[in-house]
């Protein structure tokens, strides 16, 4: 396997915000979305975002549905997916609950002087935390880098959830294969608020672009599947 099968999510408004500038979390989605994303969660090995998400949202990254959860041990994986992380710094929070949650342990992806950074930053972790291993993806770490550590460790689907900056990364790597858009039936306009990805030069231009394989409504959040290439 030279790489995994990738699959980037995300919600965003209509002007392609992924948040808005307040304290609090704006909810893009509905529980219809976040259900089917718990769906897709639990057919990957592995899920990513990066330190942006992490230091914003503390997410736990898991398998919600126990029913789920349960069907997964059944096929001889974890309940949960590995979890991965990138960073340019290294600089992640030990007590994040990432770090703490699921069965399947977590690896951090950094490079440069980050690599030093984030195995300091580990070491403070409890010794009842699952595994979480530091991996050196390149100054800055790489997509290419990334997915093939992942394939190494046996890893066949990956999920990324963002935020921009990785979702720009892996677009303009021309390494994702599948996009799946939520979008939410409002505007941000704020001029502040993260985009779902930065400039840059991507192989699905005009000249190229991706191919629909779905639109459809779940209440009044649009769901847009693309496919970037021709693996499946």
């Amino acid at each position: 396997m030279d790489r995994p099968y990738t699959i980037l999510s995300c919600a965003v408004s209509v002007d392609g915000r992924i948040d808005d500038t307040g304290p609090e979390r704006l909810r893009l989605s509905n529980e219809a979305d976040f259900d089917e994303i718990d769906e897709l969660r639990a057919t990957c090995d592995a899920i990513l975002v990066g330190a942006g998400t992490l230091r914003a949202d503390d997410p736990r990254l898991l398998v919600r549905s126990p029913e789920r959860q349960e069907r997964r041990r059944a096929r001889g994986r974890t309940a949960h997916l590995l979890k991965a992380v990138v960073t340019r710094s290294g600089d992640v929070d030990p007590g994040a609950r990432l770090f703490a949650t699921g069965d399947a342990g977590a690896v951090v992806y950094t490079g440069g002087d980050g690599t030093a950074v984030a195995r300091s930053r580990l070491a403070a972790r409890p010794a009842g935390d699952p595994p979480a291993d530091v991996v050196d993806a390149g100054d800055p770490p790489s997509a290419a880098a990334i997915l093939a550590d992942l394939a190494a460790r046996g890893v066949e689907r990956l999920l990324v959830e963002g935020g921009g900056h990785i979702h720009t990364m892996f677009l303009t790597s021309g390494l994702a294969d599948e996009l799946r858009l939520a979008v939410a039936p409002f505007f941000v306009g704020e001029e502040g608020a993260p985009r779902f990805v930065l400039p840059g030069a991507y192989p699905h231009g005009p000249a190229a672009p991706m191919r629909l394989l779905e639109a459809r409504a779940l209440g009044d959040v649009a769901v847009l599947r693309y496919r970037l290439g021709e693996r499946r």
